[in-house]
């Protein structure tokens, strides 16, 4: 979305407007000498979201940006204003006594580290989605807001609508009986982001040390610097730590698991395409809790070959139909980006981020949820309050869930290729699980992948026993919990 100055101050403008109606959560509005004086890290994507969240909440002043990006900076002042400061060093916006939290938009690769030093300097966090990333830094994060009594949130704005808090409590107490499986879907386009001969030079804009981080120092091997590092293993976690982490903490939600599963299991790749992305784009995900199972499924493709084919050549019909074609995505129950929650009693559909609807077994529809987004308003009233329980998106909360994508993306990496067939036969003990990668494979299929040319991956079966994988074959997916870091951007070890 193009956001412009304008469009910029009209949203935080109408936001402000409608916070002023709603309950507050102490006896007055602060002054503006006493409102939480915020800093957003990381200004492209969910960033620019965050510099309009944070100037439309009532008790909270925006008083800094900070992006190792001097062009990208550039634009978001001209955004937010002359009387903002800015930086490209985040450790100089936490010296920095003007500033009393921050909200972290960063590449996923800083997540975990930006909210330790953080709470380690006396600032509260919202962190983006997933919270880490790698499940062992993620619990090096919840441990540094226990330890310095921080509030931090994590950025799944979900859990903030009052229409699915009431929908996971009405289907806990039972209303539809016991959930037999919870399924979350990412069906989102993803183009190839194309291959390129040589690494090219970052922007001369960008300070690569800074950005780089606790990754290696070297500039990306892609096309485009922005953006793509969602799809490469050094800074990203593919889709489904992206869009994903959305709906699979939805799926756990509704299950109310607490903690991670004693069992996960994946079957997918990258396919479609010879790119220089490595996360998977197609992805099919089992965590086997004792009560149902969630399943989890990533389609970057379209619904068939032949929207790629318009897509790819838009002289075959106009460039907005091709663009539309090639955009239509395969949905299961309605459900593109969302989740459903199959009952014996009948399910609930949540087809976007805050409405949900039950329907008995018989598909009619009983009854409708419905909320709004109030993630980053809920993090200043306890940032105000002092009281980490008000939060809708604890940390804890967050580093479960984005965990879960952490232990379907490492099932990936530390699986191996195999036939179809033989990907048949070893899932056929898992009716659900084998359900959802026979319409996967249907969906390949429809799209002409030639799965003898390019091959499945059938991730490494993992059992998880405490913070550690057992099993003859635990040594390389133990090794992938946790990240390597260098010097001075080391993630520290809070926890054991």
């Amino acid at each position: 979305m193009r956001l412009t100055r304008r469009s910029f101050l009209k949203s935080s403008a109408a936001a402000l407007a409608g916070a002023a109606l709603a309950p507050r959560s102490w006896s007055q509005v602060p002054s503006a000498n006493s409102a939480v004086r915020v800093a957003v890290l990381g200004l492209n994507g969910r960033g620019r979201n965050h510099l309009q969240s944070v100037a439309a909440c009532r008790g909270a002043r925006l008083v800094a940006l900070c992006d190792p990006d001097s062009a990208v900076l550039a634009r978001a002042k001209h955004l937010a204003g002359d009387h903002v400061a800015t930086y490209r060093d985040l450790r100089e916006v936490l010296e920095s006594r003007d500033i009393d939290a921050i909200t972290i938009a960063t590449p996923n690769h800083w997540h975990a580290l930006a909210g330790i030093w953080a709470c380690q300097a006396g600032k509260d966090v919202y962190v983006e989605k997933p919270v880490c990333h790698n499940v062992w830094e993620g619990r090096q994060l919840v441990a540094a807001a226990a330890k310095y009594g921080r509030i931090v949130q994590a950025g799944m704005q979900i859990r903030s609508g009052e229409g699915l808090q009431e929908a996971v409590a009405w289907v806990r107490a039972g209303n539809l009986g016991p959930i037999k499986v919870s399924r979350g879907f990412c069906y989102k386009r993803r183009d190839s982001i194309g291959k390129v001969a040589a690494t090219p030079p970052p922007p001369p804009t960008v300070d690569l040390n800074l950005w780089c981080g606790p990754a290696p120092l070297a500039a990306p091997h892609r096309a485009r610097f922005h953006y793509d590092w969602h799809w490469q293993w050094p800074t990203g976690n593919g889709d489904l730590g992206n869009q994903g982490i959305h709906q699979m903490d939805v799926a756990r939600w509704f299950l109310g698991e607490p903690g991670l599963p004693p069992r996960t299991l994946s079957v997918g790749g990258r396919l479609g395409y010879v790119d220089d992305g490595e996360t998977p784009n197609t992805h099919v995900i089992l965590h086997d809790y004792a009560a149902a199972p969630l399943i989890f499924e990533v389609r970057g493709l379209p619904s068939a070959a032949a929207q790629a084919t318009v897509h790819a050549d838009p002289a075959l019909a106009g460039a907005a139909t091709a663009h539309a074609l090639a955009a239509t995505m395969d949905k299961y129950r309605g459900v593109s980006i969302g989740n459903v929650i199959e009952c014996e009693g009948g399910s609930v559909i949540i087809a976007d981020y805050f409405t949900a609807r039950a329907y008995d077994r018989h598909g009619k529809l009983i009854r409708e949820f419905k909320g709004r987004d109030r993630h980053m308003q809920n993090f200043i009233d306890a940032v105000h309050s002092r009281r980490a329980a008000d939060l809708y998106g604890p940390v804890a909360e967050g580093n479960v869930s984005s965990s879960l994508c952490h232990l379907g993306n490492i099932s990936h990496q530390a699986g191996t290729t195999r036939p179809e067939d033989e990907i048949r036969a070893k899932i056929r003990g898992d009716a659900g699980f084998a359900e959802a990668c026979g319409r996967m494979l249907e969906h390949l299929h429809r799209n002409h992948i030639d799965l003898a040319r390019t091959p499945l991956t059938f991730g490494e079966p993992l059992a998880l026993a405490g913070n550690r994988f057992t099993g003859p074959d635990a040594a390389r997916p133990n090794a992938l919990l946790k990240g390597t870091y260098r010097e001075p951007f080391v993630v520290p070890e809070l926890e054991a």
